[in-house]
């Protein structure tokens, strides 16, 4: 295998890896909530009005086993708890960033032009 075909087959399982974390409807406006600041269960609900409580749950369970999210507890009572990005999950700032940019882009080039 060249050298050209290794790195087209690296950068396919990375691609595969990034879709894989951030693959659904849901984790994507999550991770764009949290990065607000850290916030209790319903606070993550609010901001993204039409989800189901159990599929936030769900996402936040599946972000938080990829360490795109720390869960923690705080000894209240009753016992509350919070949710935010690790470093794993800031890190994502940049392509969150293109993402949107180029969503912005393809509404207005694609959607807006109906």
């Amino acid at each position: 295998m060249s050298n050209k075909e290794q790195l087209c087959q690296y950068k396919l399982m990375a691609s595969r890896d990034t879709l894989e974390v951030i693959q659904g409807k849901w984790r994507i406006p999550i991770i764009i909530s949290l990065t607000y600041g850290n916030k209790r269960f319903g606070e993550i609900q609010r901001d993204i009005a039409d989800i189901s409580p159990k599929m936030l749950s769900q996402e936040l369970k599946s972000l938080e086993m990829n360490k795109i999210i720390k869960r923690t507890l705080h000894d209240t009572m009753p016992v509350t708890t919070e949710y935010s990005l690790t470093p794993l999950g800031l890190s994502m700032n940049n392509l969150l960033d293109e993402m949107l940019k180029w969503g912005i882009h393809f509404r207005n080039e694609v959607v807006g032009k109906k």
